[in-house]
């Protein structure tokens, strides 16, 4: 007497499909289809079918950016539905790399300082380019620029504008006689 093979679900152990033997005869084997619970299309003849692909699983969107991937629906029948999420909350939807921006100039609060006596540039503004920003010194720094005096007229372009710091507030110097303004060599003072 033979006894019955019996053979666990051969499409799984999920419940995301079924399994379906067409031909219940000992000669036939092989010949079962495995049928995707969520898209009864997508079969497979003699082992599981793929019901599920998670789109993410390849990494579309950008790494380098740190961004984020969601595939809200994981199956071959809806594919290019991932969505790419910047770490400062840009979304790209309909599978594409999202373009992330993150201008510390913008969005970091103060970066030169609580005075408005620098400029801030952000050289680079890419999401995974931080504390690159350049805070700069104007020509002077006090509140009511060019009120010192000279003997005669003071020529302004020997004041020094290339006071820079990065990733924080420049030092500035509020004296504008501190830079020279005032020609020295004919017995110039300057009194700010």
């Amino acid at each position: 007497m033979m006894s019955a093979l019996t053979v666990m679900n051969p499409c799984g152990t999920g419940m995301d499909q079924t399994c379906n033997d067409p031909n219940t005869a000992s000669n036939s084997l092989h010949d079962f289809v495995c049928t995707c619970n969520v898209d009864n299309s997508i079969t497979n003849v003699d082992g599981p079918a793929v019901c599920s692909n998670n789109e993410c699983d390849s990494n579309p969107c950008d790494s380098t950016q740190m961004q984020a991937c969601n595939d809200p629906v994981q199956t071959l029948a809806s594919m290019g539905d991932f969505t790419c999420t910047c770490p400062n909350g840009v979304v790209a939807t309909g599978a594409a790399v999202a373009t992330c921006i993150d201008d510390e100039c913008m969005t970091v609060m103060n970066p030169c300082g609580t005075g408005m006596d620098q400029t801030c540039n952000d050289p680079n503004t890419a999401s995974n380019s931080l504390h690159d920003f350049v805070c700069t010194c104007p020509n002077t720094a006090s509140s009511s620029p060019n009120d010192f005096v000279c003997t005669c007229t003071a020529d302004m372009s020997n004041v020094d504008n290339s006071i820079t710091n990065v990733d924080g507030p420049a030092t500035c110097s509020t004296d504008e006689c501190a830079s020279g303004p005032c020609d020295a060599a004919q017995m110039q003072t300057c009194n700010d």
